[in-house]
């Protein structure tokens, strides 16, 4: 299958932008990489890639081929995986584009408990900000995407979906961890730590406050979860997370913003639109569907 290889030297150009990173992430020589694509555009008669002072980029004909290749390569790792399921390999892989604020709590217990019935299975998972977790599924860089309000669903299939609450995240000792739900003015006399723009969080808290006469003041604003939870538990504070990744951990309390305003978030598993998932994929979309329904019902 050498012309399949080769084909993945050009997706990699393609996706670093320079034919030098590539051959580094591909370990190969440069000149190796650079003739396999001049060979290429000699046999479709045509450039590929338009060449820059730092890097290269794709011409119209390079998109049209790099999407035929991404898909042949799709193909071929779903044919392999049905190939060893039917005779009988316990092995396989799952590429997975998840929101970030699925990646402390959730998808880890997911994927033990997924590993522990198919040992062999093994992940790869990128934690992208949501555009890019659809975008890395429409690219062929991942099966499956599970992401926190999604921006644009075309071109793909809904899997499973589960409705979110906001939660305030706080440490054990404050003194709004006895609560079993909160007003988000109940959090406004303590040090806030709010999402930044980048997370769909964020865009949730947002139009509550613009409902209300609140106006929060944060502290500290952050496009990282960890780094906003850390903030509240040095300084007595509050941060956000949806309930599904909130979690409550040793020094922590999770507790539900209580708001008839308060639109909740849904976290959507989708994968490309008419594509065949590998049987690694398939299992453990099935699987992430049945936690995802068994979060709906706890909520309610």
């Amino acid at each position: 299958m050498q012309h399949l290889r080769f084909l993945h030297y050009i997706d990699a150009v393609a996706r670093c932008g320079s034919i030098r990173a590539a051959a580094e992430q591909l370990h190969v020589a440069a000149s190796a990489v650079n003739r396999r694509v001049q060979d290429l555009e000699y046999e479709l008669g045509t450039p590929i890639f338009e060449r820059l002072p730092r890097g290269v980029r794709l011409t119209a004909a390079g998109e049209l081929f790099v999407a035929y290749a991404r898909r042949r390569n799709a193909d071929l790792e779903q044919v392999q995986s049905q190939i060893q399921d039917l005779s009988g390999m316990k092995r396989g892989r799952v590429t997975l584009a998840a929101s970030q604020a699925l990646a402390p709590e959730f998808l880890p217990r997911v994927i033990h408990a997924f590993q522990a019935q198919r040992p062999g299975i093994a992940f790869d998972v990128k934690v992208l900000d949501r555009e890019r977790a659809v975008l890395a599924v429409t690219d062929f860089a991942a099966d499956l995407a599970l992401v926190f309000n999604p921006p644009d669903l075309r071109g793909l299939t809904v899997i499973a979906q589960a409705r979110q609450r906001i939660c305030a995240v706080v440490a054990s000792d404050h003194p709004l961890a006895k609560r079993t739900s909160l007003r988000l003015k109940d959090c406004l006399d303590y040090p806030l730590a709010l999402p930044d723009s980048s997370l769909s969080g964020r865009n949730v808290l947002d139009e509550l406050f613009d409902k209300s006469s609140a106006r929060p003041r944060p502290q500290l604003v952050s496009n990282s979860y960890e780094m906003m939870r850390g903030f509240a538990r040095e300084t007595g504070g509050v941060s956000f997370q949806i309930e599904i990744g909130a979690g409550s951990t040793e020094g922590e309390v999770a507790i539900p913003i209580d708001e008839r305003s308060l639109a909740s978030g849904r976290v959507v598993l989708v994968a490309l639109r008419e594509r065949v998932l590998p049987v690694a994929s398939a299992a453990f979309a099935e699987f992430v569907a049945g936690k995802l329904a068994d979060t709906t019902h706890n909520a309610t």
